[in-house]
């Protein structure tokens, strides 16, 4: 489309030559050019020019071209206003914002097109739709915000789930940036138009929500202050500890500007604030909510998960509240023991199931009082509001007084009673679905509507009785009186009687077979009729306006009974996930402690369950100030990276304040769980699976501390076997001398196994497994000291490798055996005084000279040692033991034969 040109500044675009319609449609295109434009006509919603393209190749949608404008063609396509929330879904999937254009004008009121204006702009982050929501997951839109010195860089974080009207700050390194980019999984990101794309940091790059720029001027500190106050009607931010957040303020400033400029309206709704610091929150980076799979799998689906594991809530509020709990767990333990509490005094009284039975007739409020504010809530939805004010006595009455937590959320099951008598004053038993069919006010609310309506309902009675007086006066026995949205009322006669029609009959229609005819009392009534269903409708919008504002005064009780209902539903459900798995109440204590006994992994052993496999096995973990890290070796497929799994998974646990599948658990302090677990890339950001791996690493060794949980498992993998052991052996001597973290160390390493002999906080455990022939049984069982092999040929064959595989396998496996027992030299990574690495271990940059043997001069032993070697099958471990066997061999038998190191 070339017919839109940038105005200079100041002045009005021009849109000459344009007929009417496309020239109004280019006047609100022209203030949304980079969101698709709804444009009102009718019964669709019609796209133009670049936008019906790009709908088109999007929705897949019929493209058409119809008229000229401006001499070119119209193209344009159209979805139907019935199924509009069908496509605004697949555009807001696929990241697209769309600007809703309606009619606000009135058909005839001037000349010209009908007015229309945008009303609202749905975007990825900023939707309040019930259609496009789900049910059980907070939309959230993040605004971001950089300032300081390139090297340390601060970030101000503002976030807003619009849907539920929760506003947060906080502010972080860039370090922490990744971890709070997966604890709020943003659905839409904005960021300053100044900063470019390839200097936004790394953890934002790896994001997957699409990333809106707007202008710098809007990241400011003062006016992201300013609007705070305003929006949250207080004279400064000390009350919520957000006075000192200037960073977090400029995005805040972004972030609110964005949402009301999408509403098109202020947001009521918004009328608190959370502050939330990395100090106060036990971290969990990207890669522990990755591979703990707390809300999706390693695959990306939704489920099995943790979240999956435990989120039986009866209602959506309590599932958004469990997965913030589970995202956002807290160090200090007082919030945890409090809803420990609140479990257990459910559990004593046995209150659990009835109040989930009560919470199942529990509408959503939180959305319902945000679409409220918005004046987006629909008719059902006020009814559903209704009925959930009415239920809370007796929801109120399942609540235990056991714990100070349940009182407390007890309380505020008590809205204002003004609420709910408005709602049954004013909305209809079972209104409409939409405002615009009509019946959605209560009988008896209005006088006027009642009058209104009373006409409407009394049209068939003097229709029939007109009728009747009609066929008696004009003997006409077949005489019809009838309706239609077209034509109105009118008398039908069919042409073999349309000669007794009386003198004040005045024809409307001709058909085939009859005419319809208009008398001055039908027309008298008709006028009377359809003008009192114009204004019936037109009344009931204007009352159900009226109730919406009566509403907004009630908006701040509303969100704390919101608040409250989520809080009882997601501990209703730990409380019978509780019960239900066999759960145990942790014990929280001060000194350095992991105590667990008889731990499992939930979602693992509900799985072993769901199938049939089999039962879990139950293991122990026992760290305190004196042991601080465990080598945990054993075959693959074990079970040592679940074992390391369920301990991570029972921390986290324990800390959002559920109980935790174990025996008996203790828990010291903990402020972070890290984890570096299996073998994957990252090709996208050009990162292989071993720069990847230590990249992660890296992250640990930087951000673990002493009171931290850390798992790595098979580090040192991705690349040859002695740089990766040699990395092993380092990683797990800084984790243990420097970080001093709580640390399970699975390897398949054997030489790490000597690890403990040096380090006195380390111990060596391993995975039990049973070997008959070329079977294997893995027992699961944690046990204490080494392993005594890794069964890989075992698991080979498990995995359906051919046979001549597997035997060449074997033969090799025991062939390098042999040699290594028979080899003299030992490799000690953890000696008091690092050894100088042999020749072959020379870095890249100065490759080793090559030793070579002088044929003419070695010896029969040297070539008979030689004759055996088969190249193709050594390992380089095996290389460097043969390689000292000849040496040896040479030295010994001739002094001769001579190893030179000159290059052949």
């Amino acid at each position: 489309m070339n017919a839109i040109t940038s105005p200079p500044p100041g002045a009005e675009p021009s849109f000459a030559g344009h007929t009417p319609m496309m020239a109004q449609y280019l006047r609100i295109k022209t203030e949304f050019p980079d969101t698709l434009v709804f444009y009102r006509m009718g019964d669709f919603y019609e796209l133009f020019f670049e936008d019906a393209r790009r709908a088109h190749r999007l929705l897949d949608i019929t493209i058409t071209t119809r008229g000229q404008s401006n001499g070119e063609p119209v193209v344009m396509a159209g979805v139907p206003v019935h199924s509009v929330e069908n496509y605004l879904a697949r555009l807001i999937r696929l990241g697209e914002a769309v600007a809703i254009a309606e009619q606000v004008g009135e058909v005839g009121a001037s000349k010209g097109p009908v007015e229309r204006k945008v009303v609202r702009v749905v975007t990825p982050g900023t939707i309040t739709d019930t259609e496009l929501l789900d049910d059980r997951e907070d939309t959230r839109l993040l605004a971001l915000c950089r300032q300081g010195p390139a090297a340390s860089p601060s970030f101000g974080l503002a976030w807003l789930a619009l849907a539920s009207g929760q506003l947060g700050l906080t502010e972080c390194s860039e370090r922490e940036l990744g971890a709070w980019l997966a604890r709020l999984a943003p659905a839409e990101v904005l960021v300053s138009a100044e900063t470019a794309a390839d200097q936004r940091p790394a953890a934002l790059r790896a994001c997957s929500a699409p990333v809106i720029t707007r202008p710098g001027w809007q990241f400011d500190r003062g006016l992201g202050e300013r609007k705070l106050r305003e929006q949250l009607r207080v004279a400064h931010l000390a009350g919520f500890n957000a006075q000192d957040l200037g960073v977090a303020h400029a995005a805040a400033s972004a972030l609110l500007s964005y949402a009301e400029h999408t509403q098109g309206r202020a947001l009521s709704h918004i009328n608190t604030l959370t502050v939330e610091r990395s100090g106060d929150l036990l971290e969990l980076p990207p890669a522990t909510h990755r591979n703990l799979e707390l809300t999706q799998t390693l695959r990306g689906e939704a489920a099995p998960t943790l979240l999956s594991l435990l989120d039986t809530c009866r209602t959506g509020m309590g599932s958004r509240m469990l997965r913030h709990w589970l995202t956002h767990p807290l160090r200090d333990r007082a919030v945890a023991r409090e809803r420990h509490g609140a479990i257990a005094a459910l559990l004593e009284a046995r209150a659990t199931e009835p109040l989930r039975d009560a919470l199942r007739h529990v509408s959503d409020v939180q959305r319902i009082t945000a679409r409220t504010a918005l004046r987006q809530v629909r008719p059902r939805e006020l009814a559903g509001l209704r009925e959930t004010l009415a239920t809370l006595p007796a929801l109120r009455g399942q609540v235990p007084d056991g714990a100070a937590l349940l009182r407390t959320l007890h309380g505020a099951l008590t809205p204002d009673e003004a609420i709910a008598s408005l709602l049954r004053r004013a909305i209809a038993e079972e209104p409409a679905v939409l405002l615009r069919d009509g019946g959605v006010i209560a009988p008896g609310f209005d006088a006027d509507l009642d009058e209104l309506r009373g006409i409407a309902t009394h049209c068939d009675t003097f229709l029939l009785d007109l009728e009747s007086r009609e066929r008696t006066r004009t003997g006409i026995n077949n005489l019809r009186v009838q309706y239609n949205k077209v034509h109105g009322f009118y008398i039908e006669v069919t042409m073999g009687q349309v000669d007794k029609v009386p003198l004040d009959y005045q024809r409307r229609q001709t058909l085939k077979n009859a005419e319809r005819f208009i008398t001055p009392e039908l027309k008298a009534f008709e006028d009377k009729a359809l003008s009192a269903q114009e204004r019936s409708l037109a009344r009931e919008k204007w009352l159900y306006e009226q109730v919406l504002d009566a509403l907004q005064a009630h908006l701040v009780p509303l969100a704390e009974l919101g608040r409250a209902l989520a809080s009882l539903d997601a501990l209703a459900a730990l409380a019978e996930r509780a019960a239900t798995l066999g759960w145990c109440a942790p014990e929280f204590v001060g000194h350095p402690c992991l105590d667990i006994e008889q731990g499992r992994h939930p979602v693992v052993e509900a799985r072993l369950a769901e199938t049939g496999a089999g039962s879990f096995i139950a293991n122990d973990c026992r760290l305190d100030a004196a042991r601080r890290m465990v080598i945990l070796t054993g075959p693959n497929m074990g079970g040592k990276s679940t074992f390391m799994r369920q301990v991570a998974v029972i921390v986290l646990l324990a800390a959002i304040g559920s109980w935790v599948p174990a025996a008996r658990c203790r828990l010291g302090p903990i402020d972070a769980i890290h984890t570096r677990i299996g073998a994957a890339d990252d090709l996208a950001n050009a990162q292989s699976t071993f720069m990847l791996e230590m990249t992660e690493g890296s992250a640990i060794l930087h951000g673990a501390t002493e009171h931290s949980l850390v798992l790595m498992d098979e580090i040192g993998r991705g690349t040859s076997t002695f740089d990766g052991l040699a990395l092993a052996g380092a990683i797990a001597s800084h984790l243990h001398d420097r970080n001093r973290s709580f640390t399970l160390f699975a390897t398949h390493y054997f030489e790490l196994t000597e690890f403990p002999a040096r380090h006195r906080q380390a111990v060596n455990m391993h995975v039990s497994a049973a070997e008959s022939g070329d079977d294997i049984v893995f027992l699961h069982a944690i046990e204490a000291g080494p392993a005594s092999r890794s069964y890989g040929v075992q698991v080979a064959r498990l995995a359906g490798m051919p046979g001549s595989v597997l035997r060449q396998a074997r033969s090799a496996l025991e062939s390098l055996e042999a040699q290594q027992r028979a080899g003299e030299t030992q490799i000690d990574l953890f000696g008091a005084e690092p050894e100088p690495l042999p020749a072959v271990a020379a870095t890249a940059a100065e490759p080793a000279p090559a030793a070579v043997i002088t044929a003419a001069a070695a010896p029969a032993p040297v070539l008979d040692e030689l004759a055996r070697i088969d190249p193709d099958t050594l390992t380089p471990r095996a290389a460097l033991d043969a390689l000292y066997r000849l040496k040896s061999l040479a030295e010994s038998s001739s002094p001769s034969c001579s190893l030179s190191s000159e290059r052949p």
